[in-house]
């Protein structure tokens, strides 16, 4: 079946906040408690609308329905979404000494495991390459980490992400760095793939 990836629109945010809510609940009780899943709902897993607005958030449609969805980030937000805490978080970073941000990558369960992600994240790379980044950071849930590190992210520190309410999600902050050549030019979008 055809995957198309493309960048994500406003229009997107009332599906997108579905499939995060489907995706967090169902992927990532193996890792925490009800509680923790829940108030990360509440607290960090979100639609995170600068994303949108940059056009640097991508979403993965099948026979027209979202089925997935990750970005990266030219602030210097790592992780959360529309709750800026100081306006230091959206200042944007310098692509010659900073990382660009790997952010909020979620796939619908019925999709998981089919490399949906891994296109996304293709896709992010590929843009940070030609946005002048040539380091990748980001901070990955416990449920994430497979994900990334299939992809060639190391861990650099485990962290863990506190909520307003109190819990604490467990998670690893994680890096790479991005080879000497780009693989294609970003105006090939948007993209369709064969998903197995």
């Amino acid at each position: 079946m055809t995957t198309l990836i493309r960048v994500a629109s406003l229009e997107d945010i009332p599906a997108l906040r579905e499939l995060i809510n489907e995706s967090v609940r169902a992927l990532s009780l193996a890792y925490y408690t009800p509680q923790q899943v829940e108030s990360g709902l509440l607290h960090i897993f979100g639609v995170d609308v600068q994303l949108i607005v940059d056009r640097t958030y991508f979403v993965a449609e099948v026979a027209g329905r979202i089925v997935g969805c990750g970005g990266w980030g030219k602030r210097k937000r790592l992780y959360g979404w529309d709750q800026p805490e100081s306006n230091e978080l959206d200042d944007l970073l310098e692509p010659s000494r900073d990382a660009a941000r790997i952010r909020a990558f979620f796939v619908h369960p019925k999709w998981s495991r089919r490399g949906i992600g891994r296109q996304i994240m293709l896709e992010c790379e590929e843009e940070c390459w030609n946005a002048g980044f040539q380091r990748m950071e980001l901070v990955a849930t416990l449920s994430g980490e497979p994900l990334y590190s299939a992809l060639g992210y190391t861990k650099t520190d485990r962290t863990e992400m506190r909520t307003r309410d109190g819990k604490s999600l467990s998670a690893f902050r994680m890096e790479k760095f991005l080879g000497k050549e780009p693989r294609r030019s970003t105006q090939e979008r948007p993209i369709a793939v064969e998903v197995k």
